[in-house]
């Protein structure tokens, strides 16, 4: 059992951490809640997300993303996935939902970009180049005031807007910023040298940091269903939906995987597209959902993203050592000299 539990420690945390998050925020206050979370978890949440991404980046060999942005057709699969494929694919989807407020929520989930920190995490754990996660993180976050508001025009209506600027400065202080902060600490031959002997604790850190991520959004979700008046919802729709959302992140794990495989990516770039193609940030369709839709009545509209979150990461965490056995297996086979060499 210990052992069990010091391998799956994450995926055990998960299933703990979510129903803690929504009883948390089911029974405390809502006025203690929100003013949690205007004095300071607004503001933790976004340096938690660069913490992390300072971490991936510091242990990142800037060889690697030299490689990927010369050869971009990983980091194009990926973000075609994540922003074409997926959204295409929830349209449809999202007309046979049982309530209007999981219909919306489903589009803004796909609608969104890739996740900020999780997949580059993931992708690092499972023997992925992280490179391609990263600069897909960078890619969609970049374009989602442009791309995000398209597609929930398409399926909302217009009048759905994204702040350009509040969108271009979150992309720089959470994400681009720490990164490039993460390849300047390397320069320092000390620095460079714990990052690289200490990647493993740097990704438990990371694990740890997005742990606490999900427990607040968790709470939050809590404090939806205390503000509404949830006597309508149904454990129907509740168990239709969530089939939705496993299905669309399956969908994107598929198409990346399967992709990857057809265009000869090697290996560890094709587990990269897998987590960051098919993985969805958080914070963004949150915020879309509770604050941009505030007024369209849609009380319940984030509780697929949330929904999502919980699937993808309780999913892809399962998918870690399966995908590592791949990439290696193909590592090993390659040091095996062939028949007549020397």
């Amino acid at each position: 059992m210990i052992d069990f539990l010091r391998k799956r420690w994450f995926l055990t945390s998960l299933i703990l951490i979510i129903p803690l998050g929504l009883l948390l925020g089911i029974i405390i206050p809502v006025e203690r809640i929100e003013a949690f979370s205007s004095n300071f978890m607004g503001q933790a949440n976004r340096y938690t997300v660069a913490f992390i991404l300072f971490l991936m980046s510091v242990t990142l060999d800037i060889r690697k993303l030299t490689a990927a942005v010369k050869a971009p057709a990983p980091v194009t699969w990926a973000c075609l996935v994540n922003f074409m494929a997926l959204p295409l694919i929830a349209i449809p989807l999202s007309k046979l939902q049982l309530t209007p407020d999981f219909a919306a929520g489903l589009i803004i989930t796909t609608s969104v970009p890739s996740t900020m920190a999780s997949a580059s995490v993931w992708a690092r754990k499972a023997h992925g180049n992280d490179a391609v996660s990263l600069l897909c993180t960078i890619l969609t976050n970049g374009f989602c005031f442009l791309i995000t508001p398209f597609w929930l025009s398409q399926s909302l209506g217009d009048g759905v807007t994204l702040d350009t600027m509040k969108m271009i400065e979150r992309l720089f202080y959470t994400a681009l910023l720490p990164i490039a902060l993460g390849q300047v600490a390397r320069i320092s031959p000390l620095l460079k040298m714990v990052a690289d002997t200490r990647k493993t604790l740097f990704g438990s850190i990371s694990q740890i940091c997005i742990l606490g991520l999900v427990l607040w959004a968790s709470v939050k979700g809590g404090e939806q269903l205390q503000e509404s008046d949830s006597s309508g919802m149904t454990i129907g729709p509740i168990l239709f939906v969530w089939f939705s959302c496993l299905a669309l992140h399956v969908a994107g794990l598929v198409l990346a995987f399967f992709g990857g495989k057809a265009f000869k990516f090697k290996r560890e770039d094709t587990v990269a597209t897998v987590f960051s193609g098919s993985q969805k940030t958080l914070a963004i369709g949150i915020y879309i959902a509770t604050d941009l839709l505030a007024d369209r009545n849609l009380p319940f509209a984030a509780f697929p993203i949330l929904m999502f979150h919980a699937t993808q990461l309780i999913l892809d965490t399962m998918l870690i050592a399966p995908l590592g056995k791949w990439v290696q297996a193909r590592q090993t086979n390659s040091d095996v000299p062939s028949e007549g060499s020397a």
